[in-house]
């Protein structure tokens, strides 16, 4: 290894040069981001290949080793991606461009083209450039290009030549023309057009040797440049002239500013100075000519006076606006920001005129320290008190005001638009919401209104009442206390509603004397005798303790009373009498005692047998029935009488509960009491006094309950104040004000804090700036300034100082105090500055001179009169003939005056049937959308153009003062279905158990004109509805009397004993408490049910044994089985003396269903319609069921059957229900109308609209369809400057050079229609006079002979869509147009070559084909040309294969001089082969004129004069044919006896395929 001496770079000692070498980079590794390294290897390399020290290598030239990069992760993808622009214009691929300049040597249908587009990996957040290898890690890189076709290049084509144009008839060298414009331009490498001119020699006439005839013109030049006169002019510019514009006519110095140059003039200063031009003669050739060959009688002017050029100045740009985005939104659109410059002095003459004053740029500032932009949103108030008169208006406009309306209803809200932004609050940003103009919030608006309800009111209903208890003490643990009361209840079945009625008393009390809690109840035993079977004897008593309900309780609670227990009895003895047990007390006949009515109950018992001889008598009838009094209670009750509750207020009760209560519910905010008044009330007394009423039913006189939270009325932010104008206004304009509002979002209710009285505020704008009053001041005109002395004089006759000047003068801006002011102040307050400088005339000594034109005469009112001016002769021009042709110089000037007389004329369709008006008076049938009158009388519009006498448009307030013609017309009335109130329930149809009450209501009026339907209804149009209903069965009930004794039918029977009859009386009586045992009909008591009124009895014999009646049998078990049985006793009363043995003591029977065993069960009805309170139409209702016992049998029995059965009862008997409001669609009133669409002219339309404010449900009156009604707009008229076509172009005073071209500017009035047909008016009507873009004056030329010139624009051709096989390759089209030079002289045509092309895309254009026409053969020749499927003839270089028409490759097509086909050349150097003309289809080949003039040297034609083949030809044809079938005949025979094997196929020629044009090839 070689350390010294030093080497040189790149070399180790003798080893030869080394150099560092590197291997590639690896992967990226390291922490995600932009903290990764990558790393590469780095060797040393000597010059022959092998590796070497690293020393041996220049230290300085050893490559890194390591580098930072991007280390991407997954969490990557949402931070990068892949930006792809859009694909680039097809081109040319470079291998099938070939060689330069070269045409593709075959293209059938297309051209392989190649696209590209940029692909750059590129952060999302900014869209900065990363390195694709980030992108690249989560997706490959999409590619950059991709292949296209591009249709085969299409050649230039262009028209025919037209006709050449006409020589001259002069002798002189001329030369003819002919032109022809471009159809289509050279598309995709297509060939480029030919020369679109063609110029040749007139044949001149003879002339003779240096005589030719030539024609001169005065060739007019341009004007040249302002300019000043040279310092030796300025003196004589000072003379004394004769001023013509001042009234004394005396002579005057003038001092010209203009001739000063070396003096410093202020920018307003006009400097007027002369420009000069050149005339000159030239001849037909083009060459120059003594001027004398163009004499005429005028010369034209060759200088004058102009203004010399000053350019606009401006000041510099005013500092930059601040940005008009001021704060943060999540759009990326920019603000703007602009900046100002005004005028120091405008542009005179020929200057530039002034740029713009006011620039504008788009600017964003960072949008971290910008505040978030406000957002806008819909926001809504609470809703408001439901209203059912809303939804009664629209079904009966009329209805009824009823004092509680309840059922369904519609409740509103007011919507909104707010603005929430967020603003400093104390020590925070906090979000403020103020109402905004609705058009800033985007989105579904929400609902205005909707369905609601008020609760029906109902009253408590209550069941009837219990039957009285026993005497009971207030407290039966009080002992010493001896007041009692006898008391009775009810229940509440349904609490009341919507009233501030409660519920009545539910018990009633009735003082009694000895009040007992409990009592002793005695059951009698069997009658002992004391000796023997008969005589007297004892009964044992059982005693049981009960309470005053009946119920058991232990024996010592009734050890203080007296306990019976024996009484005496006797038992009969086999003579004695024998008399039946007492029957059961009947019901007392009164609840209760009065004067008048005492109750009473009774108890009977009847004879069995009759004493013998010496027996004990029976008693005597009387004694047979007993009686006694019951409920001597007097029928005036006590009770606790209630006031209503009070309203719910704070109170130490709920204090000292909410100190103990946590309340989580919204709506309550705490526990509060309520309290009410209790008397102590006597029926049909009134109050007494309460120690009466007894204390343990006195109700509760507090309370607690819940108090409902406070709400204070909620309003929003007052909205921003109204803009006030921030431009300035007239100092005498009336005072603006600006306003603001809030809104009611909440209304108070609980005694919270009231609404303020102030929504809406007004206060006058402060701070307008008043706009300053600026005014131009205009000097007097100077004299008038023409050429200077020096310059005029040396020009041929220009002696005298007279003719055409200009005078200029001093305009100033002056403040409202008459201060100098900036010019740009009065350019922007007072409008445009006046002319500085206008043209004068300095009359010459023969001129004609005038007064100043008088003013008009006064019009009068007659449309044929005219007005007049006059002006008279001055001076001596008095004197002068000429000056007296008024012909010439007119002295009076008549117009006709303005006519007053007006037509209108009718435009547009009639408008909608126009009803206006807001909420009209109701009439029978008319229908309200919200507030709007929806039908009836109206009016039809429709729109009128007027127009004067002269058939100009004029406002239409002339002809009308509304504009409109009105007519009235009619809106029918939709009328509903109406029908009648319900009629009154009926009666249930049933007395006993279920039925049905029905109402109905019957058909009024028939439904017309679209109104709403009737329901269903039966043959005599009524609808009915039904709901179930149950009458108690024992309302009525049979009562009987007692069994008359038993009447013995023998009257021999000396016993008086065996069979008898007995009867009693049996009456239907009402069993209700009200008209209890009052005797009723028969007919209302169950016929079925009817009691016996007789029946069979006995009366036992002496000695025989006697028994009791049968006793009730027991029941049978709940569930019938036959294998139980009932069971029924009787006892013996007296005992038999003979052995006959007593009857049965007891009987049995099975228990079989529905004979003595029943069942029972309950029976539901179906549920009833849907029942809503008595002054509701809709909304929330009840429907109910009815429940009723029924027995096995399926008779309707008492519900206590079932209770007592202790069957589970239903427990929903009633739920709510919804009966759908029909509503019909509420819209919105009518907006204003709108502005007209257009402010001027016809078709302008004015619109109205409303809203949906709630949909129509169940089945009410749908929404309209239409929302909107369009009126036509009167036609205003539409005044517009209207410029006219460009003039020729006109050379001052000579043939040919430079002139102008004028067009006039003219206001015209007109009414904007597509067949508009414009009219002039006073320039007045259009305002300000158009921008400087409208140019009334062009510089142009005309050529002289000799001059090349361009022709004008041809017409655009047709637009022509690029095809491939008769399919369109592009949707755009192209059209073109062209201009060509025209060559006047053979010297400058070198000089004049060019032409210019211009392409436009088009829409709607076509695909065309190309085919050979020929003419008839004519001499053996016919014409070929090219012509386009429209019919058009084509010429120019065209290609096969594009639908044009060509030779075939390898050959060119030789034209003709007329532009038609001559004959197709071989191309040199191509195989030879017979040239063939041919189109898209190898059809038509015409023959060539080459091959015509062959046959023309032909002694034997062929042809006929018309082109068509002679008849000998066909015979020849027909000859050789059969020629050539006899020699393949007989070839045939020949191989057929040499063929031993099969030869290998012959080979194929080669295919080869013309193309016929279709893409699909």
């Amino acid at each position: 290894m070689c350390l010294y001496p030093p080497k040189p770079k790149n070399q180790c000692c003798d080893y030869g040069s080394a150099l560092s070498s590197a291997g590639h980079w690896g992967r990226c590794v390291g922490d995600c981001g932009a903290g990764g390294v990558r790393s590469r290897a780095v060797w040393c390399t000597h010059a022959e290949g092998w590796a070497t020290h690293h020393a041996n290598c220049e230290p300085t030239d050893k490559p890194e080793d390591q580098r930072r990069c991007f280390k991407v992760c997954d969490w990557h993808l949402e931070l990068f991606a892949w930006e792809v622009s859009a694909w680039n214009v097809c081109a040319l691929a470079p291998s099938a461009r070939g060689e330069a300049g070269a045409r593709p040597s075959a293209c059938v249908t297309a051209q392989h083209g190649l696209q590209r587009r940029s692909v750059r990996c590129v952060q999302k957040l900014n869209r900065t450039l990363v390195a694709s290898e980030i992108c690249e890690h989560f997706t490959p890189q999409p590619p950059t290009e991709q292949a296209c076709l591009i249709p085969c290049p299409r050649d230039c084509v262009v028209s025919e030549f037209s006709g050449w144009s006409e020589c001259s008839a002069r002798c002189a060298k001329s030369l003819q023309h002919r032109t022809r414009a471009v159809i289509s331009p050279p598309l995709y490498g297509g060939s480029r057009c030919p020369n679109l001119t063609e110029a040749r020699s007139c044949a001149p006439a003879t002339c003779a040797l240096g005589e030719e005839d030539y024609a001169y013109s005065l060739r007019v030049g341009a004007w040249g440049e302002c300019r000043l006169p040279h310092n030796k002019e300025v003196g004589l510019a000072g003379r004394a002239m004769l001023d013509f514009g001042s009234e004394s006519g005396e002579q005057s110095a003038v001092r010209l500013q203009g001739y000063k140059p070396h003096l410093h003039s202020s920018p307003a200063d006009v400097e007027i100075g002369y420009q000069t031009r050149q005339v000159r003669c030239v001849r037909s050739d083009g060459k120059n000519a003594a001027l004398s060959l163009c004499v005429q009688e005028t010369i034209p002017e060759t200088l004058k006076s102009c203004v010399m050029a000053k350019d606009c100045e401006t000041s510099a740009w005013s500092a930059w606006s601040p940005c008009s985005r001021t704060c943060r939104a999540g759009e990326l659109s920019p603000g703007f920001r602009s900046r100002r410059r005004s005028v120091k002095s405008v542009a005179l003459g020929a200057g530039k005129g002034c740029p713009e004053l006011e620039e504008k740029e788009a600017c964003s500032v960072g949008g971290e320290q910008l505040q978030p932009c406000p957002r806008f949103s819909w926001r809504t108030s609470e809703w408001k008190t439901c209203q059912v008169s809303l939804l009664l208006d629209q079904q009966d406009p009329r209805h009824r005001k009823h004092v509680a309306l309840c059922g369904g209803g519609i409740q509103m809200r007011e919507v909104y638009c707010v603005q929430i932004a967020l603003e400093f609050g104390m020590h925070k940003l906090k979000e403020v919401t103020r109402p905004v103009d609705e058009k800033l919030c985007l989105g579904p608006v929400p609902a205005v209104s909707q369905l609601c309800s008020v609760p029906c009111p109902s009253e408590c209903a209550v069941s009837s009442w219990s039957a009285w208890g026993p005497c009971a003490p207030e407290n039966c643990h009080d002992r010493q206390g001896r007041r009692g009361f006898r008391m009775r209840h009810r229940h509440v079945i349904a609490d009341p509603v919507g009233t501030l009625a409660g519920c009545p008393h539910l018990t009633e009390a009735i003082p009694c004397e000895d009040p007992a809690c409990y009592e002793w109840i005695i059951s009698e035993g069997i009658c002992v005798t004391d000796h023997g079977k008969c005589g007297l004897g004892n009964r044992i008593l059982k005693a049981v303790c009960k309470n005053n309900r009946g119920e058991e309780v232990p024996q010592n609670l009734c050890s203080e009373l007296l306990r019976p227990e024996i009484v005496a009895c006797e038992v009969p003895c086999a003579t004695d009498c024998v008399v039946s047990e007492w029957s059961q007390w009947s019901p007392c006949s009164q609840s209760c005692s009065s004067k008048n009515a005492e109750g009473s109950q009774s108890r009977s018992r009847s004879i069995l047998a009759l004493p013998a001889e010496g027996g004990k008598a029976c008693p005597p009838a009387r004694a047979l029935q007993e009686h006694r009094l019951c409920n001597e209670h007097p029928c005036v009750p006590l009770f606790w009488e209630m006031s209503p509750w009070s309203a719910c207020s704070e109170g130490a009760l709920g204090s000292a509960l909410n100190a103990t209560v946590a309340w989580s519910r919204e709506a309550a905010c705490g526990v509060g009491v309520q309290t009410r008044r209790v008397f102590c009330t006597k029926r049909g007394s009134g109050q007494v006094t309460t120690k009466r009423c007894p204390d343990s039913i006195r109700p509760e006189t507090v309370r607690p309950c819940l108090l409902l939270c406070k709400k204070d009325c909620v309003v929003t932010p007052f909205s921003e104040w109204t803009r006030c104008p921030t431009a300035c206004q007239p100092g005498n304009a009336t005072a603006i004000k600006q306003s603001r509002y809030r809104i009611i979002i909440q209304n108070a209710a609980n005694g919270g804090q009231a609404c303020p009285d102030t929504l809406y505020e007004e206060r006058e704008c402060e701070d307008i700036p008043i706009c300053p009053v600026y005014r131009w001041k205009t000097h007097r005109w100077s004299h008038c300034v023409l050429v200077p002395d020096s310059v005029r004089q040396g020009i041929l006759g220009h002696n005298e100082a007279c003719g055409h000047g200009l005078q200029s003068r001093a305009v100033t801006c002056l403040s409202e105090n008459n201060d100098s002011a900036d010019v740009s102040e009065c350019m922007k307050w007072t409008g445009p500055m006046p002319s500085l400088v206008q043209e004068c005339l300095v009359p010459c000594k023969d001129d004609c001179t005038f007064t100043p034109w008088s003013k008009f005469t006064a019009c009068s009112f007659d449309c044929e009169s005219t007005k007049s001016r006059r002006r008279s002769l001055t001076g001596r021009s008095r004197k002068r003939d000429k000056c007296q042709n008024t012909e010439v110089y007119p002295q009076v000037e008549t117009e006709l005056c303005p006519c007053e007389m007006f037509t209108s004329q009718p435009h547009g369709n009639w408008s909608d049937c126009i009803i206006e008006g807001g909420k009209p008076e109701l009439q029978l049938g008319m229908r309200l959308h919200g507030d709007t009158k929806e039908c009836g009388e109206g009016v039809r519009l429709r729109a009128i153009a007027c127009y004067d006498k002269t058939g100009r448009l004029v406002e239409p307030s002339y002809c009308s003062s509304s504009g409109y013609i009105e007519e009235s017309c009619t809106v029918p009335c939709p009328f509903d279905c109406k029908l009648s109130d319900w009629s009154s329930w009926a009666p249930c149809s049933s007395s006993c158990g279920m039925g049905v009450r029905i109402r109905s209501r019957w058909l009024k009026e028939k439904p017309y004109n679209g109104g709403r339907p009737c329901p269903k209804l039966d043959l005599k149009n009524q609808v009915h509805e039904a709901v179930p209903c149950y009458s108690e069965c024992n309302q009525y009930a049979w009562a009987v009397e007692v069994w008359s004794p038993c009447k013995i039918s023998s009257e021999q029977n000396s016993l008086h004993c065996g069979e008898g009859i007995q009867t009693r009386k049996v009456r239907c009586v009402n069993t209700a408490e009200e008209h209890e045992g009052e005797t009723v009909p028969s007919a209302l008591c169950n016929p079925s049910e009817i009691p016996e009124e007789i029946q069979k009895c006995s009366l036992y014999c002496p000695s025989e044994c006697a028994v009791s009646d049968w006793g009730q049998w027991s029941r049978c078990p709940q569930v019938c089985d036959p294998n139980a049985v009932q069971l029924r006793t009787r006892q013996v009363l007296r005992s038999s003396v003979a052995t006959k043995p007593c009857p049965e003591g007891s009987q049995m029977k099975p228990c079989i269903l529905n004979q003595n065993c029943f069942q029972y069960h309950y029976n539901l009805t179906e549920w009833s319609t849907c029942q809503l309170g008595a002054n509701a139409t809709c909304g929330p209702g009840v429907r109910r069921r009815l429940l009723s016992c029924v027995r096995s049998d399926g008779k309707p029995v008492h519900t206590r059957h079932c209770e007592q059965a202790n069957l589970e009862k239903p427990v929903k008997m009633s739920a709510e229900c919804l009966v759908g409001c029909v509503v019909d669609c509420r819209l919105s009133a009518w907006s204003a109308w709108s502005e007209c669409s257009h402010t001027c002219g016809a078709g302008g339309q004015a619109v109205r609209s409303r809203a949906v404010v709630l949909r129509a449900q169940g089945g009410g009156r749908p929404c309209p369809a239409q929302l909107s009604q369009y009126r036509h707009c009167p036609v205003k008229p539409c005044y517009r400057w209207a410029l006219g076509e460009w003039s020729p172009c006109r050379v001052e005073g000579g043939q040919c050079g430079d002139g102008f071209q004028v067009r006039n500017l003219t206001c015209v009035v007109h009414d904007a229609s597509v067949s508009d047909t414009s009219k002039p008016v006073e320039n007045a009507l259009c305002g300000e006079l158009p921008s400087k873009e409208s140019v009334l004056q062009l510089p142009c030329s005309v050529p002289c002979p000799g001059d090349c010139h361009l022709t004008e624009w041809s017409e655009w051709s047709s637009c022509e869509l690029t095809c491939i096989g008769g399919r369109s390759f592009d949707t755009t089209g192209r059209q073109s147009r062209s201009r060509t030079f025209i060559v006047q002289a053979l010297e400058n045509q070198e000089s004049c070559s060019g032409q210019v092309m211009e392409t436009q895309p088009c829409s709607g254009g076509k695909c065309y084909n190309y085919l050979w026409k020929t003419s008839l053969w004519r001499e053996n020749e016919r014409t070929v040309w090219c012509q386009r499927s429209d019919g058009i003839n084509v010429t120019g270089i065209l290609l096969e294969g594009q639908g044009v028409c060509g030779c075939e490759r390898g050959y060119t097509e030789i034209m003709r001089s007329n532009g038609f086909l001559d004959y197709c050349m071989k191309v040199p150097g191509l195989e030879d082969k017979k040239a063939d003309v041919k189109t898209v289809a190898g059809k038509n080949k015409p023959v060539n004129s080459k091959m015509h003039d062959i046959f023309k040297g032909w002694s034997i034609q062929p042809f006929n004069p018309d082109g068509r083949l002679k008849i000998w030809v066909y015979g020849v044809s027909a000859g050789g044919f059969l020629i050539i079938v006899f020699m393949i005949f007989a070839s045939y025979l020949m191989c057929k006896k040499t063929k031993q094997h099969q030869s290998p196929p012959p080979q194929q020629k080669p295919l080869t395929l013309a193309y016929d044009g279709d893409v699909d090839m």
